[in-house]
This record gives C-alpha cells, sequence and structure tokens, in this order.
C-alpha cells in the first residue's frame, strides 16, 4: 500500500505538468483562434504570412476564406481535419521539419479538390468530367506564392 502512494503522487505530478504545458502551448500559439473561421488566424506562423497576404489578392478573397477550402463545410470531419491539420502544422512548423516551398499533403489535396467541386458543382456538371483534377489546372486561383 505503501509503494502506491510515491506512484500516484508521481503520476499526479507528471500529469500536471503535462497538462500544464498543453495549456500554456495552446495560448502561447493562440489555440483558440484556429477555431473560429478569421483568416488571419492562419498567419499566425510567420510561414504562413505569404500564402495569407497572396489569398488577399487574389480572385477568390471575396468569396471564401481558408476553411472553405482546406476543411470540409462542417460536422465532425471539419473539425478532424481541422485538429489533424493543427497538429501536423504546429509540429513542423515548431521543428522546423518542413519543406520549403510549402506543399499541400495527399489527404490535404482532396479536401481542397472536393471544396472546389462543391462550390463549382454547376460547372462541373456542364463538362461532364468528374475524374479530372480542377487543381491541376488552377493550382493558382486561391493564392500564389513564389517558387
Amino acid at each position: 500500500m505503501r509503494i502506491a502512494y510515491p506512484l500516484a503522487i508521481t503520476a499526479s505530478l507528471a500529469l500536471g505538468a503535462a497538462m500544464g504545458l498543453g495549456a500554456f502551448t495552446f495560448v502561447y500559439a493562440r489555440g483558440a483562434s484556429y477555431l473560429g473561421n478569421d483568416p488571419a488566424s492562419c498567419a499566425n506562423c510567420h510561414v504562413m504570412r505569404e500564402h495569407h497576404a497572396a489569398w488577399q489578392k487574389s480572385s477568390h478573397h471575396a468569396v471564401a476564406v481558408c476553411n472553405d477550402c482546406h476543411a470540409p463545410p462542417s460536422g465532425p470531419r471539419k473539425y478532424w481535419v481541422k485538429a489533424v491539420n493543427g497538429f501536423n502544422h504546429s509540429y513542423a512548423f515548431t521543428t522546423g521539419a518542413f519543406a520549403e516551398p510549402l506543399r499541400i499533403t495527399a489527404s490535404n489535396r482532396a479536401v481542397t479538390e472536393a471544396q472546389c467541386r462543391r462550390c463549382h458543382r454547376d460547372v462541373v456538371h456542364m463538362m461532364g468530367v468528374a475524374d479530372v483534377s480542377c487543381i491541376r489546372c488552377h493550382d493558382a486561383v486561391g493564392h500564389r506564392v513564389r517558387e
């Protein structure tokens, strides 16, 4: 019984430290800003500022924000994609383990492609081509940055 007591204290301290570090990181990284839909939150990291500036000059600036193209429209999947991207971006930008210029991942490309097709479904339907990538020809529509 005496062995359990120090183990419980050690486990409590470790859990408390992890929760404290997690809370500090969330506040320091402005984590709450990513729960909304404000494009400025995408520019919290200096690596994304150029993408944000390019979006402000793009044809989609008046009709779409980052989440409209880079996240599913609603429901649990939207927040799952945002959570996974948030973790991946935090890890990459904290460790510096990312390639420049930034490249969209295959899963994010699929989300973006689906969003193109959702917003432009009338055009896609008129074209009658379901298997051609929108991004292949229109990669600069949302935000073109230097390469």
